[in-house]
């Protein structure tokens, strides 16, 4: 087995250390370290963090291998620092039967740069009609234990709680699209100044802030566990902080990009901003950065949402929703919470990796980074500032809202259990 030997490291952004890895594990660490053989990689005060977990990404694969495929998602995933992604269920087919997430599982097992772990659905076709078959996607292979039917709303209640009762029984949680069908028929952007201004129709908050109200107060009666995907707005953060403050079994994700983009960049009409839930106001964002901050949204997910040239390249209203995100993730949040002094380096690894391992029960991912750990890490240069180009991409697609952005940090080195899978920068 190989040995590494990553000299000078900031460990969660301590002071400089030694870090030895041993095959899949990391054998020691601590100053003046030495080993015989060891590769050396001098990190020369550039920061070491466990291993990035995504709890929202979309691979697109099986169907859409014109946007993502398992393998080019796993990629851009290796290149942010991530060793673990959980693929969202709509795909083509929808990932509701045992063989559709046991396919998802075995791709990324054969070509993931990271590990993949498959969401099911809740419901047949992301339908909100029947529940899908939450037991043997649970039983099968791939051991899935987060549903969602994210890209639409589980807006029948009665489902909704059905779902709930049914994951109950083997830990499982449901990760909830909130978004209210009636209330956002016909709306292309966040409803307030700006959509009055330009004419397009509104995606009011309360359509948003509804059904997390709903979705908690049925989490409390059955006893079980939701969790409430790319959350917006600061009623959303009230919501969830007073469901907390009841004991409510509810955790909550926030998007990079909401956590610094707001409606504003929409008079541009240029669709690389049009996405769901839209972006919010600054007053929002604000809230959403004290949330993360102080622990009411438990998580940063990217909800990375690849779509080719022509889905983007057109009039707002035809464009397709979502934004690529996994490459620029970290970034984003150095920009948005560390620069402004709300998160230290343990804080990121805590929302990044530590709290979505444990959400989605991602075994070996998120562990401390310490002697006898698994060896998930990613090495970042804090120091690092440029411009972001989306033409260096390892994803299929290109659709980000930071094109010609500067932003801080850069990735250099990804190890999935010992094995490099990004080095200075480039994938191996």
């Amino acid at each position: 087995m190989s040995k590494i030997l990553i000299r000078g490291a900031k460990v969660l952004g301590g002071e400089p250390q030694d870090v030895l890895i041993d095959g899949e594990i990391i054998a020691e660490i601590g100053t003046g370290l030495s080993a015989e053989d060891a590769q050396v990689v001098e990190a020369d005060g550039k920061v070491l963090l466990p291993g990035l977990v995504d709890l929202h990404t979309h691979l697109r694969e099986p169907g859409r291998e014109d946007s993502e495929t398992v393998l080019t998602g796993t990629r851009a995933a290796a290149s942010g620092g991530y060793t673990a992604v959980f693929a969202m269920a709509n795909t083509f087919p929808v990932a509701d039967t045992a063989g559709v997430v046991e396919q998802v599982y075995r791709l990324g097992r054969e070509h993931g740069y990271c590990d993949v772990q498959p969401i099911g659905a809740v419901t047949v076709g992301l339908e909100g009609r029947k529940l899908a078959e939450l037991g043997a996607m649970h039983e099968s292979a791939a051991g899935v234990t987060v549903f969602s039917d994210d890209g639409k709303c589980v807006d029948d209640a009665v489902i909704m709680r059905r779902a709930l009762e049914y994951v109950k029984a083997f830990g499982g949680v449901v990760a909830q699209h909130a978004q209210e069908p009636r209330l956002t028929e016909g709306a292309q952007m966040n409803e307030g100044v700006v959509s009055a201004e330009l004419g397009l129709g509104g995606w009011p908050a309360v359509a948003e802030e509804s059904i997390i109200a709903r979705d908690v107060l049925l989490a409390e009666h059955v006893g079980s566990r939701v969790h409430i995907c790319h959350l917006s707005t600061a009623g959303s953060v009230e919501i969830v902080r007073w469901a907390k403050s009841r004991g409510i079994d509810v955790t909550a994700e926030v998007t990079p990009h909401h956590l610094l983009l707001t409606d504003e960049l929409v008079r541009s009409y240029n669709p690389v901003y049009k996405v769901n839930p839209p972006l919010r106001t600054e007053r929002d964002v604000l809230a959403l950065r004290e949330a993360l901050a102080d622990g009411t949204i438990d998580i940063v997910a990217t909800d990375h949402a690849p779509h080719p040239h022509e889905d983007k390249d057109c009039e707002w209203a035809a464009a397709a929703m979502g934004m690529v995100g996994l490459e620029t993730a970290l970034s984003v949040v150095q920009e948005t919470m560390v620069a402004t002094g709300l998160l230290d380096w343990a804080g990121v690894a805590d929302r990044m990796s530590v709290k979505p391992a444990k959400i989605g029960g991602a075994a070996g991912h998120g562990r401390p980074v310490s002697a006898g750990e698994p060896a998930n890490l990613t090495l970042v240069d804090t120091a690092y500032r440029g411009s972001v180009d989306p033409a260096g991409f390892a994803s299929r697609s290109r659709n980000t809202p930071y094109e010609g952005r500067e932003l801080p940090g850069r990735v250099t080195h990804t190890w999935l259990r010992g094995k490099a899978t990004l080095v200075d920068g480039k994938l191996t």
